[in-house]
């Protein structure tokens, strides 16, 4: 088994180390504010595509510069960080969406999020069955199990919070791993071995409706994390997909057991003008259930962009299947969905360019 001393110490935090120092925690200056809202009025066009804008039409000014720690903070640091006081009450709504992704566009390759190939998911309860055999978390306002998203770094970008519940959850999976290997060691090494996972209908016309593998791997002495229980679940009803076995349902679920314990598991609220980015090879996170407010003007909404940043590292050769690609600074992960194009590679291919990423999109 993998020496616990191999891989990066700063992820394998508990909720009290969170609590204690805050260190993850940043926040924008007033001035950075105002110039951050001027970038996205001046920028904003409702009738232009998103794929159309270019990192360098948007001058975030200051403000980039603590954006980029908290994105940092969440790569290198902890896996998990929190950026406060995006100017939202001074920017209409698609304004702050266009914020989000001008963002997104300083520090990565947006990758595409589902079925549709979008790349800014507009995260809101649109009455989505979360455990359909094509459910999506993100369109309901059900508890959601503890999950990685598929991409190096997600960030969320909160616009309006619900009017009950909708705490956001996360758990370092490196903490996660370490409990599980020292309580059941024969476990972990079920951990290690594939499991299933199904696309829920999300697959791309080059791809299988499912794939394996392991929950835990490591690369160039890190640990890497990937888990989805509800994907696993729908993956039991595709042809194909071997039944679990009773130790992969032990394995499974005692690792819900672990991240959803109260030293382990850290909760917030995020609030109007927050974004949490989350390394998801480091941390799992989670959200309980809401309710919403009646009004469609304050209804929960916050924005999610899926990235692939250029300095990123390698990952286990397991995830290739899932990621397209391994190898540090590409363009990897995400859902390519149904209505990937030539716009879309054109956009990929501009960005990772602009960023100095490789031009070879998987």
């Amino acid at each position: 088994m993998q020496n616990r001393q191999d891989f990066d110490r700063s992820a394998a935090w508990r909720a009290e180390d969170l609590e204690r120092d805050r260190g993850w925690v940043f926040t924008l200056a007033d001035r950075d504010r105002r110039q951050l809202a001027a970038a996205a009025r001046a920028a904003y066009d409702p009738a232009r595509d998103l794929l159309d804008y270019r990192r360098e039409e948007f001058d975030l000014g200051d403000g980039l510069a603590t954006i980029a720690a908290a994105a940092r903070e969440a790569r290198s640091g902890r896996g998990l960080a929190l950026l406060r006081g995006l100017p939202r009450e001074d920017l209409g709504e698609g304004e702050f969406r266009l914020l989000s992704w001008a963002i997104g566009l300083q520090l990565g390759v947006a990758r595409p999020q589902g079925k549709a190939t979008h790349y800014l998911s507009d995260v809101r309860a649109a009455g989505m069955d979360y455990r359909s055999a094509g459910g999506r978390g993100y369109n309901s306002n059900a508890r959601l199990d503890f999950h990685a998203d598929t991409c190096d770094l997600v960030t969320l970008a909160c616009y309006n919070k619900a009017r009950a519940g909708g705490q956001s959850m996360a758990t370092s999976s490196v903490t996660a791993w370490e409990t599980l290997a020292a309580e059941r060691p024969d476990l972990a090494e079920v951990a290690r071995r594939p499991f299933h996972f199904s696309r829920n209908r999300e697959q791309a016309p080059d791809e299988a409706p499912f794939y394996a593998q392991p929950l835990f791997d490591f690369a160039d002495g890190r640990l890497f994390c990937k888990w989805n229980r509800n994907r696993v679940r729908t993956a039991q009803e595709l042809a194909g997909v071997p039944p679990l076995t009773a130790a992969q349902r032990e394995t499974a679920d005692l690792l819900d057991e672990i991240l959803r314990r109260p030293g382990l598991m850290f909760v917030m609220w995020l609030e109007p003008g927050d974004m949490q980015f989350m390394n998801n090879h480091v941390a799992l996170h989670s959200r309980t259930a809401f309710e919403d407010f009646e009004a469609p003007r304050r209804r929960r909404l916050l924005h999610r962009l899926w990235l692939a940043p250029p300095d990123s590292v390698r990952l286990p050769e397991s995830w290739r299947v899932y990621f397209r690609a391994v190898e540090p600074g590409t363009v990897r992960g995400g859902f390519r969905g149904h209505c990937y194009d030539e716009r879309h590679r054109v956009f990929e291919v501009r960005q990772a360019a602009a960023l100095g990423m490789s031009t070879e999109i998987a």
